[in-house]
């Protein structure tokens, strides 16, 4: 960077909420930053504890911080709240209970300054318990360095985190971005549109946000055996596939529908032993309306996860809840067997001529025997 060149401001919007155990460690995080141009929005959405007041002493003592105190109307709406006070001429979002790397917005900036890019998004580690870990699925993702339009790489549709990304402002405000306010997972819906939109996006492979894994069952991403949450989430995969449809791309669509919408639905198998009677009824109406006739089975789920979709599609709850009681209880990876159709995979107690041999097939990278 040349001397008297003035860098771009980046306007961080934080959202917080009841987080002032976290609060300290993810605001010095973003105010470390590299990048040094920085306009930090704290919006406390009517926290109940310390955090409100967490954020006032931060804005006292340093003057890139603003904080806007609202009354609680869920995290979607702080976002959208923050967005309206920021001035930069870039955006980003940090969530307050994780961290953000010293060169994240640095490393950002400058591709998108290199590639013109709308935004740009880079790779996640999980942060449980003092281990950071890079997501596989992220580190594939976002490899190589490269800027794309959507046709080109839309497996990155599954990247549907608000926080591992910079947006040019303009973009934002052009192309009429905002995250769905009063429900769950209002990043893929925001995300979704953001993608398909733009006229260019960039991805680097450098890992730009610690997303903190929380134990405490206080994280929404923690409590899907309830009905409002799996109602939240067939409602952004409604208005995500919309979207992803109104594109008009028969590639981008297929591959949003089979290794996008599907890519979460193991975390909802997993409740299925002993769920209740309305939220399985709710389960297999989601899964029949995305994947219908086609199954799960041509999914990009692992085996046991696609012969499991495929059961709930056909309202087998009893020998859902088997392949899934079978696999907590199993130690390593499903059995495999051959057969006439060729290699499949062996669950106990599921009577392979019952059930469609393509939710039981293996595809050749899977194969084991």
């Amino acid at each position: 960077m040349k001397l008297g060149r003035r860098l771009p401001v980046v306007s961080v919007v934080v959202p917080v909420y009841d987080v002032e155990a976290y609060l300290p460690a993810a605001l010095d995080s973003v105010l470390a930053q590299t990048h040094q141009a920085l306009e930090v929005v704290i919006v406390d959405d009517g926290s109940t504890d310390g955090s409100g007041a967490i954020a006032d002493q931060y804005a006292a003592r340093d003057p890139r911080v603003r904080v806007v105190h609202t009354a609680n109307h869920g995290l979607g709406a702080a976002r959208n709240e923050g967005a309206r006070h920021a001035t930069g001429e870039l955006l980003a979002f940090a969530d307050s209970d994780d961290v953000v790397p010293p060169r994240a917005y640095e490393v950002m900036r400058r591709q998108q300054r290199r590639t013109g890019a709308d935004f740009v998004t880079g790779s996640v580690a999980r942060w449980d318990g003092g281990r950071l870990e890079e997501l596989p699925w992220m580190r594939r993702l976002h490899t190589p360095r490269a800027a794309y339009y959507i046709e080109q790489h839309p497996e990155i549709l599954g990247d549907v985190f608000a926080w591992n990304k910079l947006f040019r402002r303009e973009f934002w405000d052009g192309a009429g971005l905002a995250w769905p306010e009063g429900i769950r997972y209002e990043d893929q819906p925001a995300t979704t549109r953001a993608y398909i939109t733009a006229r260019r996006f960039a991805v680097v492979p450098d890992v730009v946000y610690h997303w903190r894994i929380r134990h405490d069952g206080s994280s929404i991403t923690q409590q899907r055996s309830s009905m409002t949450d799996l109602q939240d989430r067939w409602t952004t995969k409604r208005m995500s596939l919309s979207t992803v449809r109104g594109f008009g791309s028969d590639k981008v669509t297929r591959t949003f529908v089979d290794k996008v919408l599907a890519g979460d639905m193991h975390r909802y198998f997993v409740e299925i032993p002993g769920c209740p009677d309305e939220w399985w009824d709710l389960l297999v109406a989601g899964v029949r309306e995305f994947w219908g006739e086609r199954t799960l089975a041509a999914s990009g789920l692992p085996p046991v996860h696609r012969l499991t979709g495929w059961l709930v599609g056909q309202g087998r709850r009893e020998e859902a809840e088997l392949v899934m009681r079978f696999v907590a209880a199993h130690v390593g990876p499903v059995p495999q067997v051959p057969s006439a159709q060729g290699p499949r995979i062996d669950v106990p107690g599921i009577d392979p001529a019952s059930v469609d041999p393509a939710a039981l097939a293996l595809r050749d990278f899977e194969v084991r025997i």
